[in-house]
């Protein structure tokens, strides 16, 4: 399911008339905030990840 671009204005319209151009700096400072920070805890979790020993590997007895 793709969006169009005639959609995506639809929305963008919708959400101004919602909210207010007063209001959407701010909106958009919270959203910007958020994915920053989703994204630095997603980049934490990365090198535990690669500390953990792979099952395939092979082991010398």
């Amino acid at each position: 399911m793709k969006i169009s671009v005639q959609e995506l204005l639809i929305v963008l319209l919708i959400v101004l008339v919602i909210f207010g151009p007063t209001q959407l700096p701010k909106l958009a400072k919270t959203i910007g905030e958020s994915l920053k920070g989703f994204k630095k805890g997603m980049e934490e979790e990365q090198p535990e990840k690669k500390e953990q020993p792979a099952e395939h590997e092979e082991r010398e007895d």
